[in-house]
């Protein structure tokens, strides 16, 4: 699977890497994983540096809806998205989507950047 992560208990902290094209469906499979293992209030990390999304506009719209009908289910966490200088055009589109959410969440272009901003961010 493209996406792998693990969840730190301690620190309330979802840790994600994306690898190679990303689908709708994979991504729709990794959110259904976050809300069943009780983690939408953690913080998220998500290293998608070398990653590309796949979705047409359409499948980007589909997922937008997708991640707005958590919006009101509780709190969700602090998310650091990761993407390299190239792709950030594709994942500030993603971004758009989650914009909308009542959390806060940026774009890094380096690990070390986004790490030092959700570790600093409140459980």
């Amino acid at each position: 699977m493209p996406i792998r992560w693990t969840v730190d208990q301690s620190r309330q902290m979802l840790l994600a890497t994306a690898e190679g094209e990303i689908t709708l469906k994979e991504i729709v499979e990794y959110l259904n994983a976050v809300v069943a293992a009780g983690t939408m209030p953690y913080r998220k990390l998500f290293d998608g540096s070398e990653a590309r999304l796949a979705m047409t506009d359409e499948e980007m719209m589909v997922l937008g809806v997708r991640l707005r009908t958590f919006h009101g289910q509780g709190k969700i966490g602090a998310l650091a998205i990761v993407a390299a200088a190239d792709k950030t055009h594709e994942l500030a589109r993603l971004f758009g989507a989650l914009a909308a959410a009542d959390r806060r969440t940026k774009i890094f272009e380096t690990l070390k950047a986004a790490r030092d901003w959700i570790d600093a961010q409140p459980q």
